[in-house]
Protein backbone atom coordinates (compact mmCIF):
# COMPACT_ATOMS: atom_id res chain seq x y z
CA UNK A 1 0.00 0.00 0.00
CA UNK A 2 2.57 2.23 0.86
CA UNK A 3 4.47 1.86 -2.15
CA UNK A 4 1.14 2.82 -4.06
CA UNK A 5 0.63 5.87 -2.15
CA UNK A 6 4.38 6.93 -2.95
CA UNK A 7 3.39 7.18 -6.81
CA UNK A 8 0.43 9.39 -6.13
CA UNK A 9 2.91 12.88 -5.81
CA UNK A 10 4.86 11.64 -8.79
CA UNK A 11 1.79 10.98 -10.54
CA UNK A 12 0.23 14.74 -9.59
CA UNK A 13 3.69 16.91 -10.04
CA UNK A 14 3.40 14.94 -13.90
CA UNK A 15 -0.37 15.58 -14.69
CA UNK A 16 0.25 19.15 -13.45
CA UNK A 17 3.75 19.61 -15.62
CA UNK A 18 1.86 17.36 -18.81
CA UNK A 19 -1.37 17.71 -18.58
CA UNK A 20 -1.91 16.73 -22.32
CA UNK A 21 -0.62 13.05 -21.29
CA UNK A 22 -3.31 10.53 -19.83
CA UNK A 23 -1.95 7.90 -17.52
CA UNK A 24 -3.71 4.50 -16.71
CA UNK A 25 -2.56 2.64 -13.44
CA UNK A 26 -2.31 -0.58 -13.40
CA UNK A 27 -2.99 -1.49 -9.63
CA UNK A 28 -5.01 -3.11 -7.28
CA UNK A 29 -9.02 -2.22 -7.35
CA UNK A 30 -8.71 -1.58 -3.49
CA UNK A 31 -6.21 1.58 -3.88
CA UNK A 32 -8.38 3.14 -6.64
CA UNK A 33 -9.46 6.12 -4.32
CA UNK A 34 -5.61 6.83 -3.88
CA UNK A 35 -6.11 8.40 -7.54
CA UNK A 36 -9.06 10.08 -6.94
CA UNK A 37 -8.12 13.87 -7.57
CA UNK A 38 -5.72 13.43 -10.30
CA UNK A 39 -7.08 14.21 -13.57
CA UNK A 40 -6.52 12.28 -16.52
CA UNK A 41 -5.76 9.48 -14.75
CA UNK A 42 -7.88 6.13 -14.65
CA UNK A 43 -7.44 2.89 -13.08
CA UNK A 44 -6.84 -0.23 -14.29
CA UNK A 45 -7.76 -2.98 -11.96
CA UNK A 46 -5.44 -6.35 -11.70
CA UNK A 47 -7.25 -8.36 -10.15
CA UNK A 48 -4.14 -10.76 -9.32
CA UNK A 49 -6.24 -13.26 -6.87
CA UNK A 50 -9.11 -13.75 -9.84
CA UNK A 51 -8.83 -13.57 -13.53
CA UNK A 52 -5.39 -12.23 -13.73
CA UNK A 53 -4.01 -14.85 -11.44
CA UNK A 54 -0.83 -17.15 -12.46
CA UNK A 55 0.95 -16.57 -15.71
CA UNK A 56 -2.29 -17.85 -17.63
CA UNK A 57 -3.78 -14.85 -15.78
CA UNK A 58 -1.13 -12.38 -16.70
CA UNK A 59 -1.26 -13.40 -20.33
CA UNK A 60 -5.13 -12.45 -19.87
CA UNK A 61 -4.12 -9.06 -18.45
CA UNK A 62 -2.04 -8.36 -21.27
CA UNK A 63 -4.29 -9.28 -24.07
CA UNK A 64 -6.46 -7.00 -22.02
CA UNK A 65 -4.40 -4.02 -21.98
CA UNK A 66 -2.99 -4.00 -25.64
CA UNK A 67 -6.74 -3.20 -26.11
CA UNK A 68 -6.40 0.21 -24.56
CA UNK A 69 -3.34 0.93 -27.66
CA UNK A 70 -0.81 2.61 -24.63
CA UNK A 71 2.41 4.20 -26.23
CA UNK A 72 4.36 2.87 -23.48
CA UNK A 73 4.80 1.35 -19.77
CA UNK A 74 5.80 2.98 -16.53
CA UNK A 75 6.93 -0.05 -14.57
CA UNK A 76 7.40 1.75 -10.64
CA UNK A 77 7.38 -1.87 -8.98
CA UNK A 78 9.68 -4.50 -10.97
CA UNK A 79 8.51 -7.91 -9.27
CA UNK A 80 8.12 -11.15 -11.13
CA UNK A 81 4.26 -10.14 -12.00
CA UNK A 82 5.43 -6.59 -13.75
CA UNK A 83 8.49 -9.12 -15.73
CA UNK A 84 6.15 -11.52 -16.86
CA UNK A 85 4.17 -8.40 -18.20
CA UNK A 86 6.74 -7.01 -20.59
CA UNK A 87 7.95 -10.13 -21.96
CA UNK A 88 3.36 -10.46 -23.16
CA UNK A 89 3.54 -6.71 -23.86
CA UNK A 90 6.75 -7.40 -26.04
CA UNK A 91 7.04 -4.55 -28.88
CA UNK A 92 5.43 -1.46 -26.50
CA UNK A 93 8.08 0.27 -25.06
CA UNK A 94 8.84 -0.94 -21.35
CA UNK A 95 10.63 1.10 -18.79
CA UNK A 96 11.22 -0.14 -15.47
CA UNK A 97 12.78 1.33 -11.75
CA UNK A 98 16.02 0.98 -10.42
CA UNK A 99 15.03 0.27 -7.04
CA UNK A 100 18.44 0.30 -6.09
CA UNK A 101 19.26 -3.35 -4.39
CA UNK A 102 22.69 -3.54 -4.53
CA UNK A 103 23.11 -0.32 -2.30
CA UNK A 104 20.26 -1.05 -0.17
CA UNK A 105 21.81 -4.45 0.46
CA UNK A 106 25.48 -2.27 1.30
CA UNK A 107 23.02 -0.26 3.62
CA UNK A 108 21.33 -2.81 6.12
CA UNK A 109 24.62 -4.91 5.95
CA UNK A 110 27.20 -1.92 7.29
CA UNK A 111 29.04 -1.08 4.82
CA UNK A 112 27.80 2.36 4.43
CA UNK A 113 25.59 4.46 6.14
CA UNK A 114 24.56 7.65 3.90
CA UNK A 115 21.11 8.86 2.51
CA UNK A 116 20.55 6.58 -0.54
CA UNK A 117 18.18 8.08 -3.12
CA UNK A 118 14.38 8.22 -2.29
CA UNK A 119 11.57 6.49 -3.58
CA UNK A 120 9.62 9.21 -5.11
CA UNK A 121 12.82 10.02 -7.15
CA UNK A 122 13.24 6.56 -8.45
CA UNK A 123 10.03 6.67 -9.92
CA UNK A 124 10.87 10.07 -11.50
CA UNK A 125 14.06 8.76 -12.51
CA UNK A 126 11.94 5.87 -15.34
CA UNK A 127 9.55 8.18 -16.54
CA UNK A 128 12.59 10.77 -17.20
CA UNK A 129 13.61 7.77 -19.25
CA UNK A 130 10.99 7.92 -21.58
CA UNK A 131 11.06 11.55 -22.19
CA UNK A 132 9.46 13.37 -18.98
CA UNK A 133 11.20 15.31 -16.41
CA UNK A 134 9.63 15.63 -13.67
CA UNK A 135 9.94 18.20 -11.44
CA UNK A 136 8.98 17.89 -7.18
CA UNK A 137 10.41 20.68 -5.52
CA UNK A 138 7.23 22.96 -5.83
CA UNK A 139 4.29 19.97 -4.87
CA UNK A 140 0.45 21.06 -5.07
CA UNK A 141 -1.71 18.96 -2.72
CA UNK A 142 -5.69 18.42 -3.05
CA UNK A 143 -7.78 20.66 -0.79
CA UNK A 144 -9.22 19.11 2.25
CA UNK A 145 -12.87 16.87 1.91
CA UNK A 146 -15.92 18.20 3.35
CA UNK A 147 -16.57 15.47 5.56
CA UNK A 148 -20.13 13.33 5.03
CA UNK A 149 -22.94 13.20 7.59
CA UNK A 150 -21.22 9.83 8.21
CA UNK A 151 -17.99 11.14 8.83
CA UNK A 152 -18.66 13.92 10.80
CA UNK A 153 -21.18 11.42 13.47
CA UNK A 154 -18.24 9.41 13.77
CA UNK A 155 -15.84 12.05 14.93
CA UNK A 156 -18.35 13.85 16.93
CA UNK A 157 -18.96 17.80 17.12
CA UNK A 158 -15.41 18.37 19.00
CA UNK A 159 -13.60 21.32 17.76
CA UNK A 160 -10.20 20.32 19.46
CA UNK A 161 -7.34 19.68 16.84
CA UNK A 162 -7.26 16.49 15.41
CA UNK A 163 -4.08 14.47 15.53
CA UNK A 164 -4.29 10.96 13.87
CA UNK A 165 -2.36 8.07 15.06
CA UNK A 166 -1.41 5.17 12.71
CA UNK A 167 0.50 2.41 15.32
CA UNK A 168 0.35 -0.71 13.32
CA UNK A 169 3.20 -2.08 10.71
CA UNK A 170 3.76 -4.88 8.76
CA UNK A 171 6.79 -6.13 11.46
CA UNK A 172 6.46 -5.79 15.36
CA UNK A 173 10.21 -4.38 14.76
CA UNK A 174 8.50 -1.32 12.68
CA UNK A 175 6.18 -0.49 15.90
CA UNK A 176 6.13 1.84 18.39
CA UNK A 177 5.82 -0.66 21.38
CA UNK A 178 1.97 -0.78 22.32
CA UNK A 179 2.80 0.39 26.02
CA UNK A 180 4.56 3.48 24.95
CA UNK A 181 2.09 4.29 22.25
CA UNK A 182 -1.05 4.11 25.17
CA UNK A 183 1.23 6.68 27.16
CA UNK A 184 1.29 8.68 23.94
CA UNK A 185 -2.57 8.81 23.55
CA UNK A 186 -3.81 8.88 27.00
CA UNK A 187 -1.32 12.55 27.05
CA UNK A 188 -2.66 13.69 23.76
CA UNK A 189 -5.91 13.07 24.22
CA UNK A 190 -6.01 15.07 27.40
CA UNK A 191 -6.08 18.74 25.14
CA UNK A 192 -6.53 17.30 21.50
CA UNK A 193 -9.21 15.14 19.95
CA UNK A 194 -7.41 11.84 18.47
CA UNK A 195 -8.18 9.32 15.49
CA UNK A 196 -6.65 6.05 15.17
CA UNK A 197 -6.24 3.98 12.45
CA UNK A 198 -5.33 0.18 11.22
CA UNK A 199 -7.30 -2.61 9.82
CA UNK A 200 -8.01 -6.08 10.87
CA UNK A 201 -9.05 -7.63 13.72
CA UNK A 202 -7.10 -7.64 16.26
CA UNK A 203 -5.68 -4.17 15.22
CA UNK A 204 -9.18 -3.09 15.56
CA UNK A 205 -10.30 -4.70 18.87
CA UNK A 206 -6.50 -2.94 20.14
CA UNK A 207 -7.62 0.56 19.17
CA UNK A 208 -11.26 -0.16 20.67
CA UNK A 209 -9.45 -0.76 24.27
CA UNK A 210 -7.81 2.86 23.57
CA UNK A 211 -10.90 4.37 22.40
CA UNK A 212 -13.20 2.80 25.68
CA UNK A 213 -10.02 3.43 27.77
CA UNK A 214 -9.83 7.36 27.36
CA UNK A 215 -11.60 10.69 26.26
CA UNK A 216 -11.52 12.35 22.80
CA UNK A 217 -10.32 9.01 21.29
CA UNK A 218 -11.86 7.95 18.23
CA UNK A 219 -10.93 4.79 17.11
CA UNK A 220 -12.04 4.45 12.81
CA UNK A 221 -10.46 1.34 11.63
CA UNK A 222 -13.23 -0.91 10.38
CA UNK A 223 -15.90 1.87 10.59
CA UNK A 224 -15.42 3.68 6.95
CA UNK A 225 -14.59 2.44 3.45
CA UNK A 226 -11.07 3.90 2.11
CA UNK A 227 -12.37 7.09 0.01
CA UNK A 228 -14.03 8.03 4.20
CA UNK A 229 -10.66 7.15 5.51
CA UNK A 230 -8.70 9.51 2.88
CA UNK A 231 -11.46 12.48 3.67
CA UNK A 232 -10.94 12.02 7.74
CA UNK A 233 -6.84 12.43 6.59
CA UNK A 234 -7.23 14.84 4.44
CA UNK A 235 -8.54 17.33 7.46
CA UNK A 236 -6.51 16.09 10.16
CA UNK A 237 -3.99 18.70 11.61
CA UNK A 238 -0.88 16.27 12.18
CA UNK A 239 -0.77 12.30 11.81
CA UNK A 240 1.47 10.27 13.76
CA UNK A 241 2.45 6.83 11.98
CA UNK A 242 5.19 3.91 11.61
CA UNK A 243 7.41 3.65 8.48
CA UNK A 244 4.14 2.04 6.75
CA UNK A 245 1.39 2.85 4.94
CA UNK A 246 -0.62 5.49 6.67
CA UNK A 247 2.30 7.58 6.49
CA UNK A 248 2.38 7.77 2.83
CA UNK A 249 -1.63 7.94 2.75
CA UNK A 250 -1.09 11.21 4.86
CA UNK A 251 1.71 12.87 2.86
CA UNK A 252 0.20 12.40 -0.51
CA UNK A 253 -2.68 14.49 0.93
CA UNK A 254 -0.67 17.29 2.33
CA UNK A 255 -0.75 16.66 5.93
CA UNK A 256 2.46 17.16 8.41
CA UNK A 257 3.56 13.64 8.87
CA UNK A 258 5.81 12.10 12.07
CA UNK A 259 7.10 8.82 11.31
CA UNK A 260 8.85 6.72 14.02
CA UNK A 261 11.48 4.08 13.12
CA UNK A 262 12.47 0.96 14.74
CA UNK A 263 14.78 -1.26 12.85
CA UNK A 264 14.41 0.44 9.29
CA UNK A 265 16.09 3.82 8.88
CA UNK A 266 15.33 6.74 6.67
CA UNK A 267 18.17 6.64 4.93
CA UNK A 268 16.54 3.69 2.31
CA UNK A 269 14.86 6.40 0.68
CA UNK A 270 11.11 5.65 2.22
CA UNK A 271 10.39 8.34 3.74
CA UNK A 272 7.04 10.23 3.84
CA UNK A 273 6.68 12.76 0.63
CA UNK A 274 7.96 16.33 1.16
CA UNK A 275 8.08 15.92 5.26
CA UNK A 276 11.09 17.31 7.18
CA UNK A 277 13.96 15.65 8.37
CA UNK A 278 13.20 16.21 12.11
CA UNK A 279 9.79 15.02 11.91
CA UNK A 280 11.09 11.71 11.75
CA UNK A 281 12.06 10.02 15.16
CA UNK A 282 14.56 7.29 15.22
CA UNK A 283 15.51 4.67 17.44
CA UNK A 284 18.66 5.45 19.19
CA UNK A 285 21.68 3.95 17.47
CA UNK A 286 24.18 3.95 20.32
CA UNK A 287 21.59 1.63 21.67
CA UNK A 288 21.28 -0.21 18.46
CA UNK A 289 24.36 0.08 16.18
CA UNK A 290 23.22 -2.34 13.52
CA UNK A 291 19.91 -0.12 12.36
CA UNK A 292 18.99 -0.46 9.54
CA UNK A 293 18.71 -4.01 10.12
CA UNK A 294 16.51 -4.75 6.86
CA UNK A 295 15.03 -2.76 4.43
CA UNK A 296 11.46 -3.45 5.27
CA UNK A 297 11.88 -4.59 9.07
CA UNK A 298 11.87 -8.26 8.50
CA UNK A 299 15.51 -9.51 9.69
CA UNK A 300 16.34 -8.00 12.79
CA UNK A 301 19.24 -9.47 15.79
CA UNK A 302 17.39 -10.60 18.96
CA UNK A 303 16.59 -7.64 21.47
CA UNK A 304 15.90 -5.45 18.31
CA UNK A 305 12.05 -5.88 18.37
CA UNK A 306 11.31 -2.81 21.06
CA UNK A 307 14.25 -0.55 19.66
CA UNK A 308 11.94 2.31 18.90
CA UNK A 309 11.07 1.91 22.31
CA UNK A 310 14.03 3.84 23.06
CA UNK A 311 12.16 7.11 22.01
CA UNK A 312 10.68 8.30 24.73
CA UNK A 313 6.49 8.98 25.06
CA UNK A 314 7.38 12.50 25.98
CA UNK A 315 9.73 13.04 23.08
CA UNK A 316 6.69 12.14 20.47
CA UNK A 317 4.25 14.20 22.47
CA UNK A 318 6.58 17.10 22.28
CA UNK A 319 7.15 17.17 18.57
CA UNK A 320 3.24 16.51 17.84
CA UNK A 321 2.69 19.90 20.01
CA UNK A 322 5.57 21.86 18.31
CA UNK A 323 4.24 20.46 14.95
CA UNK A 324 0.64 22.09 15.98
Amino acid sequence: MGDVAMTVPVLRAFTEQYPNVKITVLTKSIFSPFFRALPNVSVFPAEVKGKHKGIVGLYKLSKELKRLKVDAVVDLHNVLRSKTLKIFLSGTPFVQIDKGRKEKKALVSGKIFEPLKTTHQRYVDVFERLGYTIVLSNPSFPEKVSLNDKTLKLLGGNTKKCIGIAPFAAHESKMYPLDLMEQVIEILSKTHRVVLFGGGKQEIEILNGFESKFENVINVAGKLSLDQELDIISNLNVMLSMDSGNGHIAAMLGVKTITIWGVTHPYAGFTPFNQPEDYMLLADKSQYPEIPTSIYGNKYPEGYERASGSIPPNAVVEKIKSIL
